[in-house]
This record gives structure tokens, C-alpha cells and sequence, in this order.
């Protein structure tokens, strides 16, 4: 783990494409997704699913926006705000993934087990947050063992459901575009502050 936390030093941006899974207690099949995330040090993210993007989320400095551009809706959540559901799960999923030192990792997470195989490595995390942890009791990480890279994140639920993220195409410190992180919202947008809870 010491060579993965070094080594997450050296991620100033990062891309990859993305297969979301969701499953559910309530659905046969799981639901899957594909797209695009990026990412800057040291907490700005972009995810993007569908093709053409159906739902965007970008992690800013003070609040996330979840944009719609079919319905041309945005909504902007504090990031001190009650959960939006599972695009805040994702954004502390990749969070996890990209911690600055051990410190920063085991201030928000209690390291639960780690596995290694030829190849993959993987740590179970449990939020040191009470409230987190009757949300999502277990957070998976998974990382390349020759080169340390992001290969996956999962939530198991407190309700049996999780939301698993497998990265590939994946590209480390790469010129990111400019404005990726300031997303131009059209005037006739619909822009909704949902209320905390």
C-alpha cells in the first residue's frame, strides 16, 4: 500500500473510460453505463455517462453541478449539502482513489483488509464518518500492481445494492482542456438548488 500512496504523489491529472455497474435488490440485471471521468489534483472531477453525455457532474472547489443537457437542467449542491444520490457516491469513490498521503486516506477511511494477485491489488476501506457508514458500510478500491494505476472503485450499500466503477483506457498526467472543470451553461438552463435534508 506505501508504494500505491507514493506513487498517487506523482497524479497531477488523470482520464480513463468508464463502465459504471448498479445493482440492485429490486432488478434482475444490473445496470450499466459507460463514459468518461477526469480528474485534477488534488479533488476536481469531471465525469461524463452516455454517448453523447447524458448526465455530467463535475466536482468544483465549493459545490458539485449535475448537469442534464437533454432536459437542459443543472443542479448545484453544496459540497457541505446532504448526499445528491449516487453521483456524490462516485465523486468520494474517486476520491478514495487518489488520496495525497496515508494521512489524508486515514483521516476519512479505516483500512478494513487488503488482497493482492498477480493481477490486482485491492483495499477495503470502511468511512470513519457514522453517518457515511450507514450509507455505504465498505468502499473498494482496486489498483495495477506493476504500475499502481486506478483499475476500480466499488460502494456496497447499507441496503445490499452497489455501484462499481471499472477504469480503463487510462491515461496518467495528460494536458487536460481548458474549461473542462467550468462547464458553459446555456442561459434557458434550468438551474435547481435541491435543498438539504
Amino acid at each position: 500500500m506505501e508504494t500505491w500512496l507514493n506513487h498517487q504523489t506523482n497524479v497531477l491529472t488523470w482520464t480513463a473510460e468508464v463502465t459504471q455497474t448498479r445493482t440492485l435488490k429490486s432488478l434482475l440485471h444490473p445496470l450499466t453505463a459507460t463514459g468518461r471521468v477526469w480528474f485534477a489534483a488534488p479533488h476536481q472531477f469531471r465525469w461524463e455517462l452516455g454517448d453523447p453525455p447524458q448526465t455530467i457532474a463535475v466536482r468544483q472547489p465549493e459545490q458539485m453541478l449535475v448537469i442534464y443537457p437533454r432536459l437542459k437542467r443543472v443542479e448545484v449542491f453544496p459540497l457541505d449539502s446532504a448526499s445528491p444520490g449516487p453521483w456524490r457516491d462516485a465523486l468520494a469513490l474517486l476520491e478514495a482513489g487518489f488520496p495525497r498521503s496515508r494521512s489524508e486516506l486515514e483521516s476519512r477511511f479505516r483500512l478494513l483488509d487488503t488482497t493482492a494477485t498477480h493481477e490486482l491489488h485491492t483495499l477495503s476501506l470502511q468511512p470513519r464518518s457514522a453517518s457515511a457508514r450507514r450509507l455505504m458500510p465498505l468502499i473498494r478500491v482496486g489498483f495495477g500492481p506493476a504500475d499502481y494505476q486506478l483499475r476500480f472503485t466499488e460502494i456496497r450499500f447499507a441496503d445490499g445494492s452497489s455501484m462499481r466503477n471499472d477504469f480503463h483506457q487510462i491515461r496518467v498526467n495528460p494536458t487536460l482542456p481548458e474549461g473542462l472543470f467550468e462547464p458553459r451553461l446555456e442561459p434557458d438552463w434550468e438551474v435547481v438548488r435541491p435543498k438539504s435534508k
